[in-house]
């Protein structure tokens, strides 16, 4: 089985990842973000570096999926291949920091690559307002985030909302994570396994 967590950058996603891995006994694929030898340099500056950090992703991504069904095991992914093709290439491209011609040949690629792989049995997209976010990203003080502004993170929420409400890949569970502490707060935590159990029941 292949579980799935989708979010905006500091909604959550790999602290969630992680004690869901722990609850269920699940193999954690985290983001692979301290690996990352684009990172740094795009968000120094964004138009040089973005078509080789959304490659650079894509093919991390890709290659993760396959790893996920090759061990027959059951899976939680911090991140999917979706969202860089639905919301951070597209608005990378929107923002005019990636050309027409790196999109177009970008989001070839990925309808290929998609077109090979299966989608998740479970979606959990974790809801989060910008201040949330804000507070999140500030809360785990990556150097390279610093930098982060608050209408690229609003413009960022505004397309995973619109991808959302046309997901129909597979099962999708949406948690709203404004008022959720899950990392500090059992009773939340507790609230979400509850909604994870009751998707899953319906999966076998």
């Amino acid at each position: 089985m292949h579980i799935a967590i989708a979010g905006n950058i500091g909604s959550g996603k790999t602290t969630l990842t992680g004690l869901l891995s722990k609850h269920y006994k699940w193999d954690a694929h985290y983001e692979d973000v301290d690996e990352n030898p684009y990172l740094n340099d795009f968000y120094n500056d964004m138009q040089r570096w973005s078509f080789n950090l959304q490659i650079y992703f894509l093919n991390s991504r890709f290659s993760q999926i396959l790893n996920i069904h090759k061990s027959g095991k059951t899976v939680i992914q911090d991140r999917t291949i979706y969202e860089d093709a639905h919301i951070f290439a597209p608005n990378l491209h929107a923002m005019g920091l990636l050309s027409s011609r790196d999109f177009d040949n970008y989001f070839d690629l990925f309808t290929l690559m998609s077109s090979l792989i299966q989608p998740p049995d479970l979606l959990i997209y974790l809801r989060a307002e910008v201040p949330t976010l804000v507070s999140q990203i500030q809360k785990r003080g990556r150097d390279y985030e610093n930098s982060i502004r608050l209408d690229y993170l609003k413009r960022l929420n505004e397309r995973y909302e619109a991808w959302i409400s046309k997901y129909d890949l597979g099962k999708l569970l949406i948690i709203e994570v404004d008022n959720l502490n899950f990392s500090e707060r059992n009773q939340d935590l507790s609230s979400i396994i509850n909604k994870i159990d009751a998707e899953i029941h319906g999966l076998f």
